[in-house]
């Protein structure tokens, strides 16, 4: 079972970065896709951005030029650079992967504690 952990959350202020990383337990490579997510108290889970095994990567509009999904293969990890954070980007985040199809929507079996972002007004 690939295990994956995400780490580098915090507190910034509104038009502040953080850079949230995701170690995998195996090369990224070999995870045909991983998604970062986010999930704001009381709301669903929510795609934010994907990288596939390929390294084609996709994001949700709300974070589109803002924010940028990358991998260091050296270190088994997929980073999230959030830039120009807004407060509605509050949320935790949480990294997971499997099949493309499935990371696009969510369809995954197992999740862990996330790390938690919080933007300030």
């Amino acid at each position: 079972q690939v295990q994956l952990v995400e780490s580098g959350g915090g507190l910034v202020q509104t038009g502040g970065s953080l850079r949230l990383s995701c170690a995998a337990s195996v090369s990224t490579f070999s995870i045909a896709a991983i998604g970062w997510y986010c999930q704001a108290p009381g709301k669903e889970r929510e795609l934010v951005a994907i990288i596939t095994a390929s390294s084609s990567t996709e994001y949700a509009d709300s974070v589109k030029g803002r924010f940028t999904i990358s991998r260091d293969n050296a270190k088994n990890t997929i980073y999230l650079q959030m830039n120009s954070l807004k407060p509605e980007d509050t949320a935790i985040y949480y990294c997971n992967g499997g099949t493309y199809y499935n990371v696009l929507k969510g369809d995954l079996y197992s999740w862990g504690q996330g790390t938690q972002v919080t933007v300030s007004s």
